[in-house]
């Protein structure tokens, strides 16, 4: 069958969907993998039919309205307030909130990410060996603004009083070309701790 507009918009449609179901469902919580993951599951393997990342986004803001609308604003709350603390401790390595808790699309199962700036990262694992927190070795995966591809950033995971956090060791150089969208190069929303305390008191 011919592809019209409204087919490929149908198809954009469906992979969202089916996007924020993975999040909310399975508890992917990387959008990216969950978009690639649903246009498998789908069978739709042009890339040009994909939906946009805020695409998927706002399916998951409109599937946690239906789904999770009693449940959803505390978690989100839960986890805001936790990320306040935690940057509040890791002051030391300009941390900068990024992901659901900050979108607003976070729920019982997000992990608070938070973006560290040091150059070496073996000093966050210090720190956190002499702060007593067990905390597991992870990698992500990130394009920063002026790079031409992604790069792998090592990091931290750990939970505490029952909610996830992950921690991303950027350079410092992160502060000024920070993370950007693999859709259109945009940077990434993060926040400042005083900026995710403007954002509590609203």
């Amino acid at each position: 069958m011919p592809s019209t507009p409204q087919t490929n918009a149908r198809s954009r449609q469906r992979i969202a969907q089916e996007a924020a179901r993975l999040i909310v469902e399975s508890g992917i919580q990387d959008v990216e993998h969950a978009r690639r993951k649903a246009a498998a599951r789908l069978g739709i393997h042009q890339e040009s039919l994909w939906p946009r990342l805020a695409d998927i986004e706002q399916a998951l803001r409109e599937h946690q309205r239906l789904f999770a609308s009693t449940t959803q604003p505390g978690a989100l709350q839960l986890r805001r307030e936790s990320a306040v603390q935690a940057m509040q401790f890791l002051h030391a390595f300009q941390p900068r909130l990024s992901g659901p808790v900050l979108t607003g699309v976070a729920g019982d199962g997000s992990p608070v990410v938070l973006h560290l700036h040091c150059d070496d990262a073996e000093a966050v694992h210090h720190f956190l060996h002499d702060q007593r927190i067990p905390a597991e070795a992870r990698t992500w995966s990130l394009q920063l603004a002026g790079h031409a591809t992604r790069q792998h950033f090592p990091g931290w995971e750990f939970a505490a009083d029952g909610i996830a956090f992950e921690l991303v060791i950027l350079p410092e150089d992160a502060l000024r070309q920070p993370p950007v969208s693999s859709d259109d190069g945009k940077p990434l929303p993060r926040a400042t701790l005083a900026q995710l305390r403007q954002l509590l008191a609203e």
